[in-house]
C-alpha cells in the first residue's frame, strides 16, 4: 500500500511505500481488510480486521510504528471511520453496540473512551474530528432524513453557521 503526501500544493506529493510483513502486527499493511484510513500530520489512523474483528489501529508515519491504543478496542463494538487530531490525542469513531450506533470518543493521553451522543435517538455515521480535536461533525438520521451534526469534545450540541431555521 502506498500513501501520497500533499507537498505543499495540491500538484505534488511524495509516495510513501509501507510493504506488507507476514508477522506484521506491528506493521502498517496486513493481508486481512484494512478499512477507512485517515491521516492528519504523522498519524494515520483506520480499522483492520487483522485481529479477527474490526479494531482501530494506528499508526505513526514519523517512526513508522503502530502506536498502542489501551481501552479503545472492544470485543462487543462494530467500529467504523475512525478520524484524529492533529495531536494524535483525540480518536473519534463509528461505532454499533447492542444494535445502536454511537459517535465515541477516545482521549489517548488517558486511554479511555466514552459515548459523546448516548442519549441521540437516531442512527449516526461518518464522524470527522477537527485539528484541534474540539469540534465533532458527523451524519444522524433523526427523522429518515441525514442532517450535519456538529458537537464540542465534551457532547454538546453546537450551531452550524448559516443554518438558521428558516420560516
Amino acid at each position: 500500500m502506498g500513501l501520497a503526501g500533499c507537498a505543499g500544493n495540491w500538484g505534488g506529493g511524495q509516495q510513501v511505500m509501507f510493504p506488507y510483513r507476514a508477522n506484521g502486527d506491528n506493521s502498517l499493511n496486513s493481508n486481512y481488510a484494512d478499512l477507512d484510513p485517515q491521516v492528519t500530520g504523522r498519524y494515520l489512523v483506520y480499522v483492520s480486521e487483522r485481529r479477527g474483528s474490526q479494531d482501530i489501529f494506528l499508526f505513526d508515519l514519523r517512526d513508522r510504528r503502530l502506536v498502542p491504543l489501551p481501552g479503545l478496542n472492544r470485543f462487543d463494538r462494530l467500529v467504523s471511520h475512525p478520524s484524529i487530531s492533529e495531536d494524535g490525542n483525540w480518536i473519534v469513531y463509528a461505532a454499533s453496540q447492542d444494535r445502536r450506533t454511537g459517535i465515541f470518543l477516545y482521549r489517548r493521553d488517558l486511554q479511555r473512551t466514552r459515548n459523546l451522543v448516548p442519549t441521540l435517538q437516531g442512527e449516526v455515521r461518518n464522524p470527522v474530528i477537527s485539528a484541534n480535536g474540539d469540534r465533532i461533525a458527523f451524519e444522524v438520521s433523526l427523522k429518515g432524513q441525514w442532517d450535519i451534526a456538529l458537537y464540542d469534545r465534551q457532547g454538546r450540541p453546537l450551531p452550524i453557521p448559516g443554518n438558521a431555521a428558516r420560516p
